[in-house]
């Protein structure tokens, strides 16, 4: 109807293509205009005649009753269900393969391809490559695009020896990558290694992770499917698995022992999470103070707690603006979350403190001082809160710094912090478009020798600075500060 190739969803009864309700809401239309002829009917001819009420989303596959109001998880006994997911990924395969085929010829007639952009006049070629999305997999690219341009986690990985998964006849043969393989002995440090080794070189244009997705797969759980997931929990599962897989044994070698060779990662380095630390804690390991005083007696309960990112709410007073330039009120600054996120606040009453001087739940405070900073200070934006049935986005637009972000005056102790130790510089940003976590499309920003990309799957492309401080960014990436105190300050 409206010739939007936005969240399309397919009838399930009379196989009608229209938009999702996050669009202009045609398949919620299409839903309503056939319960009309059938108001006046009697009840028994209403359970003759087709309901139009399921539906499915031709991106995720996810189906949805529109009669119940919800997301549909069981199937028919003949499993009709699962065979319209497994047509429709056909299809999309066929159409992907008949897209690379044509792409091929394309760069077959190019001497240097897509991948030569004009910069101040002259044309240089880029270097960077993308993520091929293997089906709603946009929020691992944007994750491992991010990732893989935060220079000292990066090259740790890239600098690792490779390892051979199987052994005997099959020893150095790739034979783990199909996911029709039931083979445990994988492992997520070599794909992610090779995964990073693969951007970056220049020599293709983009990059396809089935390997990785495959491994993923295996101990993830939680990321099975071909659905949308959420970027950030994507981010933390990755991470703390790294974390546990180089803990280790790599060649007879343990992994901690040999970061601690690595001198410029062990330098004070005293963040640990779940054992011994490594590349992941050593790079983005903090510590938060948890302070809390009750209002009754008084009592001050400290603890320390590692962290490898924050998540800041966004202030309630900023939720309903949406873009930089809305005038009503002042624009919502990273600043703001921070202050949020620090500030002393009353516990309500779901969250009663156990005094141990008053010997029950009392009325307390809470605040957190950040008492170790990270090399690279990972700060999450908490878009998606749960409603009654679903999560809602807030997209409210959140002004940045691209440099000078200053985190001193959230510090336990800033008197023993140096001038430029507390001074973060944006590398990467993570951005979610759309309205629902469990739709739209995650895409990455990040820089590399200076120059600022856009990371979109399989399509990399140069831009400004301007365009990434428009973003309205989900994740931030910000590493420590090397030169002298930029005047962009926070």
């Amino acid at each position: 109807m409206c010739r939007s190739n936005k969240s399309p969803w397919v009838c399930l009864t009379c196989s009608s293509v229209h938009c999702g309700r996050y669009v202009n809401g045609h398949a919620k239309k299409h839903y309503e205009d056939a319960q009309i002829p059938l108001t006046n009917h009697k009840k028994s001819e209403k359970q003759d005649k087709p309901q139009h009420t399921v539906c499915m989303d031709c991106s995720s596959y996810s189906t949805y009753c529109y009669r119940c109001d919800d997301f549909v998880v069981n199937d028919t006994k003949l499993g009709l269900v699962q065979k319209v997911r497994e047509h429709l990924q056909n299809l999309e395969n066929s159409a992907f393969t008949a897209d690379r085929y044509r792409k091929r010829k394309l760069l077959e007639n190019s001497s240097l391809n897509s991948k030569l952009l004009k910069v101040n006049g002259s044309t240089t070629a880029i270097c960077a490559t993308g993520l091929r999305n293997l089906g709603n997999t946009c929020f691992m690219n944007a994750i491992l695009q991010s990732l893989s341009n935060i220079e000292q986690f990066c090259c740790y990985f890239k600098e690792l020896p490779a390892v051979e998964l199987r052994n005997g006849k099959t020893a150095g043969r790739r034979t783990y990558h199909t996911r029709s393989q039931g083979d445990s002995n994988v492992s997520l440090v070599e794909e992610f290694r090779k995964t990073l080794c693969a951007l970056w070189q220049g020599s293709q244009t983009a990059f396809s992770p089935e390997s990785l997705f495959y491994v993923v797969w295996k101990i993830m759980p939680n990321f099975r499917g071909y659905q949308q997931q959420d970027a950030h929990e994507f981010m933390r599962y990755l991470l703390d698995h790294l974390h546990l897989e180089l803990q280790g044994g790599f060649n007879g070698v343990s992994r901690s022992a040999m970061l601690q060779e690595n001198s410029s990662l062990s330098a004070s380095n005293k963040c640990c999470i779940n054992g011994a630390s490594t590349v992941v804690t050593a790079i983005f390991g903090g510590i938060l103070q948890n302070e809390v005083n009750c209002l009754i007696c008084g009592t001050e309960s400290r603890k320390f707690d590692p962290f490898l990112d924050l998540s800041l709410d966004i202030p309630s007073q900023f939720r309903s603006k949406r873009s930089k330039n809305q005038e009503n009120g002042p624009v919502c600054s990273l600043r703001d979350c921070l202050r949020s996120f620090t500030d002393l606040e009353e516990l309500d009453e779901t969250e009663l403190y156990m005094c141990h001087k008053c010997k029950k739940k009392q009325k307390s405070t809470k605040k957190f001082w950040i008492q170790k900073l990270p090399k690279v200070l990972c700060l999450h934006l908490k878009r998606f809160h749960w409603t009654a049935y679903l999560r809602n986005k807030v997209d409210t637009y959140v002004e940045f710094p691209l440099r000078g972000l200053d985190m001193k005056c959230y510090l336990l102790e800033p008197e023993n912090s140096g001038p430029e130790s507390c001074l973060y510089d944006l590398a990467a940003v993570v951005v979610h478009h759309g309205s629902g976590v469990g739709s739209g499309h995650y895409t990455a920003y990040a820089v590399h020798e200076g120059r600022w990309f856009h990371f979109n799957d399989s399509t990399v492309t140069l831009t400004d600075e301007e365009t990434v401080g428009k973003a309205k960014a989900y994740i931030l990436f910000y590493v420590e500060h090397q030169a002298k105190a930029g005047s962009d300050k926070l």
